[in-house]
């Protein structure tokens, strides 16, 4: 729940100084609106001195709209009570969606010091709304009042959101009272800086570390297209994705896959960017928050709003995985290690994974990326995802010259079948060391239907981290940007995410889009990726990007009979990072008895002892999926910003929640037909529905009936 309230901003009215000039404020673009474009944001006149005015006027007008909903005079009522609640912070909202996004993909060391500086006062400002007393008393009449009329009078829409305001509030604390209420104050304000602390020590950490190769010794084994990449860059290798991931697939040079494994898996272990008391911090906090609300662990406390409901199921889940899984992940582990003993390796390590498994791929499958990226220029490919949302939706993407945060981002009109505007997209697909690492889909601002009856369209964003063009296309040596075949599936991904956002249609902003269940919010992307391995999708856009010759067939056969290979070790390694965040999660199973007030000054270590080391706590975690040696000195835990920066926290084994659904809807898609247009129809309709209805039963709508796993392991070759 993000809220704020007056008094923080007027906490902060003396660090105004330095900023309050006339540029700042009197021509602030945050202060005006954004009628070019469809709202298209201004990016070439905002100025990072922007934005802290902007906030803390935000937090000012959030503040008095707040206080006129608590102190209205009349008997609180859904309209002006919850209704008035959704539409509360505009500005605050307008501010935030460009700030902590740009934050995210393009921030500058004033943008990151602004964000600290700014956290403490946001935080505050959130904590006075969800502990407002007047406001929540008036929340809890409306919802007792519908409740013993059985929500008569609402809409289906109505009484979900009416219950996510008042359950919400409950978990934001809202009914704790004197030193209770004292302590979630100061839990929730800590934990949002260390939040914040986590996430920019990875960024720093990842961005920050390299490795200059010789170019006469060290690219063995290295394909072309990887070292003309590296020479771009100088011959220097990275831990950002597009630099790490191909040199552990194909470096021959054993010791260097090893530098680079151990760089990679110790950030944020020791030294100026550890983690490691982060995130003592944080996980202890957070099961503070569930003692203090009467819930026995954070995951019960989590978990209550999402379609698995309980630790237990989630458990169930993953251990049903896990039984399903474990020995066709041993047997594929098994053979790469049998093909590395072939070429004398004998201690068979990690860093050795990578290499043999794509040497082992090549030799049965003779599919590998060198062979696929020659046909997935990112050009190709963005043709070819457009023109899904095309063929399913009647959806159409038309560039258009808008100003933008950096000169890689590209902006485009959303359009759909009746020619109305549906949102703008910005796509972001290079790295740069101001971009912290991974892909990703946010939203600037959301769609919803304004109280004068009018339509606010959504403004979506994705980001990824693909390998740059080499050269200018004039060039004789020019090289586009070339994918693998991951990193088109990563595209399809995000943009699966991104027509969840641009297609919904919701009347209020809690409820549209993305704003779902966390287990529900992965069905949308994770589905979209299924299309990459089929023909009928494959023809529409995979040509080599030199001649124009379409894909052989030949090699779209290499690539089905590849499809399963290794997917049972792919689903061990998602479920480990389930299993790891369940049990930084469930610290109260673990301990004796509630928190008591005396013991907030403890360390963590005091009452959770197993947290003294957090590398043995994540050996532990982790160890029923154990498929290699681990690696003295590593740790997974230290950049795993899902869970500490992100909002996966407990939420992890949303993945393989979501993976049984989309499984099951595309096996309904592969029954019914790829391109037909009463299923896309149904499954349209579940991404514009937002949590305007049950998941379960939307999910129900779509099919007719319940999922099932059985779709995903036919799908991974667990069954046939």
């Amino acid at each position: 729940m993000r809220k704020s309230y007056l008094a923080a901003a007027m906490t902060s009215l003396a660090l105004l100084t330095g900023c309050n000039n006339q540029d700042s404020t009197m021509n602030n673009p945050f202060f005006e609106e954004w009628t070019a474009h469809h709202g298209a944001i201004p990016f070439d006149r905002i100025k990072t001195e922007h934005y802290k005015p902007a906030l803390l006027r935000g937090i000012e007008e959030e503040e008095r709209e707040i206080d006129a909903i608590a102190n209205n005079p009349e008997a609180p009522t859904f309209q002006n009570t919850i209704e008035a609640l959704e539409y509360t912070g505009a500005l605050l909202n307008k501010v935030e969606g460009v700030f902590y996004n740009l934050m995210e993909c393009d921030g500058t060391d004033e943008m990151l010091a602004l964000a600290e500086e700014m956290q403490p006062i946001l935080s505050k400002h959130s904590l006075d709304i969800s502990l407002n007393e007047k406001l929540f008393q008036r929340v809890q009449t409306v919802w007792e009042q519908f409740k013993a009329n059985d929500f008569a009078g609402l809409t289906t829409a109505q009484q979900r959101m009416l219950k996510a305001h008042y359950e919400g509030y409950l978990k934001a604390g809202a009914t704790l009272q004197g030193e209770a209420r004292e302590r979630w104050r100061a839990v929730c304000s800590e934990l949002d800086s260390l939040r914040l602390s986590y996430g920019q020590n990875v960024q720093k950490a990842t961005g920050e570390w390299s490795y200059q190769l010789n170019a006469e010794t060290d690219l063995d084994g290295l394909p072309d297209f990887y070292t003309e990449s590296l020479k771009a860059n100088g011959y220097k290798v990275t831990l950002l994705a597009p630099s790490y991931r191909p040199f552990m697939q194909y470096s021959a040079r054993r010791d260097l896959r090893e530098m680079l494994y151990r760089a990679y898996n110790s950030r944020c272990t020791s030294g100026q960017y550890d983690n490691t008391d982060n995130i003592r911090r944080i996980v202890t906090l957070r099961q503070e928050q569930a003692d203090l609300l009467g819930f026995q662990t954070f995951a019960d406390m989590r978990l209550t709003n999402t379609m698995a409901k309980t630790p237990e199921s989630v458990n169930n889940l993953l251990n049903q995985l896990l039984d399903a899984y474990k020995k066709p992940a041993m047997a594929d582990v098994a053979a790469v290690a049998a093909r590395a003993k072939a070429d004398g390796i004998t201690d068979f390590q990690p860093w050795d994974f990578s290499y043999y498994s794509e040497k082992l791929k090549t030799e049965k499958y003779n599919f590998n990326d060198a062979l696929i990226k020659p046909y997935f220029s990112l050009e190709r490919v963005k043709k070819g995802v457009f023109g899904l949302a095309t063929n399913l939706y009647g959806v159409t993407f038309r560039k258009i010259d808008v100003p933008v945060y950096n000169p890689d981002v590209e902006c485009f009109e959303v359009i759909d079948r009746d020619s109305t505007l549906l949102g703008l997209l910005y796509t972001d697909f290079f790295p740069r060391e101001t971009k912290r690492p991974g892909a990703w889909m946010t939203e600037f601002r959301g769609q919803h239907i304004n109280p004068d009856g009018t339509e606010q369209r959504p403004i979506i964003q994705i980001v990824m981290s693909f390998s740059k063009p080499i050269g200018q296309p004039t060039d004789s040596t020019y090289t586009p940007s070339l994918l693998t075949y991951d990193e088109a599936r990563t595209f399809l991904h995000e943009f699966g995410h991104s027509l969840h956002g641009l297609l919904t249609k919701c009347t209020y902003p809690s409820q549209s889009g993305t704003n779902v269940a966390h287990d529900f919010v992965e069905l949308p992307s994770q589905f979209n990726e299924n299309f990459i391995d089929e023909k009928e999708f494959l023809d529409t856009f995979a040509a080599d990007w030199q001649t124009g010759e379409p894909i052989p067939q030949d090699l779209i056969d290499r690539l089905h009979k590849a499809q399963t290979y290794n997917s049972a070790y792919a689903c061990l390694r998602q479920l480990s990072f389930g299993m790891l965040d369940m049990k930084f999660h469930t610290l109260g199973a673990l301990a004796n008895g509630s928190i008591q007030m005396a013991d907030v000054e403890r360390k963590p270590t005091d009452k959770y002892p197993q947290l003294g080391n957090i590398e043995q706590f994540e050996k532990e975690a982790m160890a029923p999926t154990k498929l290699m040696n681990t690696v003295d000195g590593t740790m997974m835990c230290t950049s795993f910003t899902h869970i500490f920066s992100g909002g996966y926290a407990a939420g992890y084994y949303g993945y393989k929640w979501a993976e049984v659904l989309d499984a099951d809807a595309f096996a309904v898609f592969k029954r019914e037909g790829l391109s037909n247009a009463e299923t896309a129809a149904r499954f349209r309709h579940l991404l514009e529905s937002g949590d305007t209805i049950d998941p379960a039963e939307l999910y129900k709508q779509f099919k007719g009936d319940n999922p099932s796993i059985e779709a995903l392991m036919r799908r991974d070759g667990i069954v046939k």
